[in-house]
């Protein structure tokens, strides 16, 4: 597929400085990008590369002044990331469009329904009773198990496991591998020292426009729904464990991990190998920094922490400057300490003269 400078700006509302009609037929980064390719620019650290990029059309911000003449046609629009962003986005949705009926072999269950446009690949399972809106991409590989409900536009990549009863909503992409409804980690400790496995009969429930990683797991609630809700965006190798809330709009990073039945508020930003005990609840526009341990609610919208009991983000990193002088401090309280017994000592010789 192949768009002119013009063609992308139209799509981009932007506007077109330099050949209207040079094309493109794909993305490069803008100090790699060869002709023919489309590049763009967000970051001012790379704008030397504009200058001497081979790309044959580059995204830049409004406001941005050149310095030298550019080689390649420019489109302005107001922020370069996400026009770029979008761009891909219309270009993936090209891609996944094309793909259309039923790869053979599979398997599709003759009470499951499927609306129109989906594409489902070979070697797929579709179980009993399950629903499968338009335009649903499933993958090579994957399985969706009984009782499913998947919402239209939702792509499901190759391996992707959906257990019975979970309900995905629309416009939902889950990536490869990522199991959702296994059962959560239920174990009663019994007189003997044993566990008693606690069944896990409720559901996942995955709300509209949520993207979820390669290799993450989201388990099924003992009772009742574990919860995603719209706009959340997990990275690869998240463990969301049962009963668990994620508010909208919430982002976590890759290796963090969730214990059972944390509610988590909105636009919530978890960075990568962090953790969070169960049974508390953090509040909205809450910022954890990536490797931190949460043991306790965050009850204040909008906070920052981090470390390990996780603490204030402020207070953390006075914290961390202090412990970086502790050698100097200890080296002064030691001379302190040293003035202070030659003091006394002056003081001793003032009050008892000729005494030593």
């Amino acid at each position: 597929m192949t768009f002119t400078a013009a063609q992308i700006a139209l799509l981009l509302q932007g506007k077109v400085e330099g050949n209207p009609e040079n094309a493109v037929a794909g993305f490069g980064r803008i100090e790699e990008a060869t002709d023919g390719q489309l590049a763009f620019l967000a970051n001012p650290k790379y704008e030397e590369f504009l200058y001497t990029t081979q790309a044959s059309v580059v995204i830049i911000g409004d406001s941005l002044e050149l310095k030298q003449p550019v080689s390649a046609s420019l489109i302005r629009v107001p922020d370069p990331y996400s026009a770029f962003a979008s761009l891909l986005h219309h270009y993936q949705q090209l891609q996944t469009q094309q793909l259309n009926g039923v790869q053979e072999p599979s398997y599709i269950s003759t009470s499951a329904k499927k609306g129109e446009n989906v594409f489902i690949g070979a070697f797929a399972y579709v179980g009993d009773r399950t629903e499968i809106g338009d335009h649903v991409k499933i993958f090579p590989g994957t399985f969706v198990g009984n009782n499913v409900k998947i919402g239209d536009n939702t792509i499901l990549y190759p391996g992707v496991k959906i257990y019975h009863d979970c309900v995905i909503g629309k416009n939902v992409t889950i990536h490869a591998g990522t199991v959702i409804g296994g059962d959560g980690f239920g174990f009663a400790p019994q007189a003997d020292g044993t566990f008693k496995k606690v069944p896990q009969i409720g559901n996942v429930l995955i709300e509209d426009n949520v993207e979820i990683g390669s290799n993450a797991t989201i388990d099924r609630a003992t009772i009742g729904s574990t919860i995603i809700r719209t706009g959340a965006k997990l990275d690869n190798l998240i463990q969301i464990a049962h009963n668990v809330e994620v508010g909208q709009h919430t982002v976590i990073a890759a290796q963090a991990g969730v214990s059972g039945s944390t509610k988590i508020g909105n636009k919530v930003m978890i960075g990568g190998q962090a953790g969070v005990v169960g049974h508390i609840a953090i509040a909205d526009g809450t910022k954890i920094n990536a490797q931190s341990g949460v043991s306790k609610s965050i009850k204040h919208p909008g906070s920052a922490v981090t470390g390990s009991p996780a603490f204030d983000y402020t207070s953390a990193l006075r914290s961390q400057a202090v412990s970086r002088n502790l050698p100097e401090l200890e080296k002064r309280i030691s001379e302190l300490e040293q003035m202070v017994k030659m003091l006394l000592k002056e003081r001793s010789n003032i009050l008892n003269p000729g005494v030593e």
